[in-house]
């Protein structure tokens, strides 16, 4: 582990010896400890101004590395393959019983994450209701085809049978050659898939039910909608709120002017001013 300032990196290991380096911004006296689950296909470096900015305000940031990208000791491909089960049962539990180790005294904590990162905090939550007391999210929202506005609802379901059969022809999803995602495990995309195809979130070999589990999520809830976010639009993060009936939800879309940059889908990564100061507002605010 290295540490400079507030600047921490550690080594973390998943129980199938799946190896990452969980980036970390730590302020002085913390009041919360959040655990940030990246987008689909994004490194966790990008997310260090984010961590940044909620470190001055008073949260230890500790975002989270996907397998397969950024500093994951493993690529999809060659015959390595996993999905959600890896993510929601062996990966993210390792990041947050690392955090455990490096801030044992109690805290508040908080899960959430960026598209992706968002749904799948959403699930480990069903699955393991006290990994956290508040759930997170920004520019998410569940991908199914329903949800999405016209014309977009049109050719979404052809693209949501494409992907995995690319995936699994290909041996992963060459995302990065046809704009996205990264080069991504062909069961995370299988997984991903079924969701935006059914509007219910299940994982191959996993036994958990995460819809009841979902349902059964009573943390509270802050959610940033960015006003010109196709990716993620209203419909979107509606749907997957609706799937959290008991958690009580704070919904704020920025635009523009408010986000201070554009308000899409990536753009606040690197002006995440106006999403932090929303984040810790009290739950009133």
């Amino acid at each position: 582990m290295s540490a400079a300032g507030n600047a921490l990196e550690t080594d973390v290991r998943a129980d199938d010896g799946h190896r990452w380096r969980l980036l970390a911004r730590i302020p002085q006296a913390p009041r919360q400890a959040l655990l940030w689950l990246p987008a689909l296909g994004v490194a966790a470096r990008h997310y260090l101004p984010f961590a940044e900015a909620l470190a001055q305000r008073g949260v230890a940031v500790f975002v989270h590395e996907w397998r397969g990208h950024g500093s994951s000791d493993v690529r999809a491909g060659g015959g390595r393959d996993w999905g959600y089960r890896e993510l929601l049962l062996s990966d993210i539990p390792a990041s947050q019983a690392a955090i455990d180790g490096l801030l044992p005294e109690a805290r508040t904590r908080v899960i959430g994450g960026h598209s992706l990162g968002g749904q799948l905090a959403c699930c480990r939550l069903a699955l393991a209701p006290g990994s956290a007391a508040a759930l997170w999210l920004v520019a998410s929202g569940a991908p199914y085809w329903r949800a999405f506005p016209m014309p977009q609802r049109l050719a979404l379901p052809l693209a949501y049978r494409f992907l995995p059969w690319l995936a699994r022809r290909h041996g992963s999803l060459p995302g990065r050659r046809i704009g996205f995602g990264g080069n991504e495990a062909a069961g995370v995309i299988e997984d991903w898939a079924r969701t935006a195809l059914s509007g219910r979130y299940a994982a191959r070999g996993l036994d958990g039910d995460l819809e009841g589990g979902l349902a059964r999520v009573t943390r509270p809830v802050r959610a940033v909608r960015l006003a010109e976010d196709w990716l993620a639009p209203r419909g979107s993060l509606d749907f997957l709120l609706g799937k959290l009936p008991a958690a009580a939800a704070a919904v704020a879309c920025l635009d523009a002017r408010a986000a201070g940059t554009r308000a899409d889908h990536y753009a606040w990564m690197r002006a995440p001013d106006a999403v932090a100061d929303w984040l810790v507002q009290p739950a009133s605010a």
